[in-house]
């Protein structure tokens, strides 16, 4: 039983860090991410009534096209994305965290964080490696009726917003999510 338990947590190691794996030369150029961040918008704002509204007030949108999460016991997550401020890309990012719990495959999501204040996107900005609930808190926006967003969740000064492929998810944290600046 314990060999069994030792294979199943190799194995476990093994997928998560196969899914997770990022070669040098696979890794998404600028132009790559800017065209599925501007996908990923496209599919907030059919799903979110007042998106655009939303968009439009924010004082810059980091979004992160697709975050993988894989794990058996252990799991992490990786993605990259980018921040844009007035509608233009401003700097590329990637997300990584780690978790340990019962947690058993693979997802994929996306990610749309919406700094509300100057104030809040230039503390966001001046960190090297930003972490979600100690450096600032996110707060993860839910649906309420036919599909609006919950007034009481926008007025804070950063609102994140994650979506999978059937819609809005909103049982879910970004806390300890580690956000670095990276090269594109």
């Amino acid at each position: 039983m314990r060999d069994f338990l030792k294979a199943t947590v190799v194995l476990g190691l093994a997928v998560m860090l196969s899914a997770l794996w990022v070669e040098p030369g696979k890794a998404a150029s600028a132009a790559e991410i800017d065209a599925d961040a501007g996908a990923t918008m496209q599919k907030f704002y059919g799903r979110v009534n007042g998106g655009h509204d939303l968009a439009r007030r924010a004082a810059g949108i980091l979004v992160f096209p697709s975050v993988v999460k894989a794990g058996i016991g252990i799991g992490g997550e990786y993605g990259e994305g980018v921040l844009l401020v007035g509608n233009r890309p401003a700097a590329y990012y990637n997300t990584i965290s780690a978790s340990i719990g019962f947690q058993f495959g693979a997802q994929a999501r996306s990610v749309v964080i919406m700094f509300m204040t100057p104030q809040s996107l230039e503390s966001f900005q001046r960190k090297q490696g930003w972490k979600g609930g100690v450096d600032g808190s996110v707060a993860i926006v839910t649906l309420g009726v036919g599909g609006a967003v919950d007034t009481n969740t926008i007025s804070k000064p950063v609102i994140g917003f994650i979506l999978d492929n059937k819609g809005l998810m909103y049982n879910l944290t970004l806390e300890g999510s580690k956000i670095s600046r990276i090269d594109r």
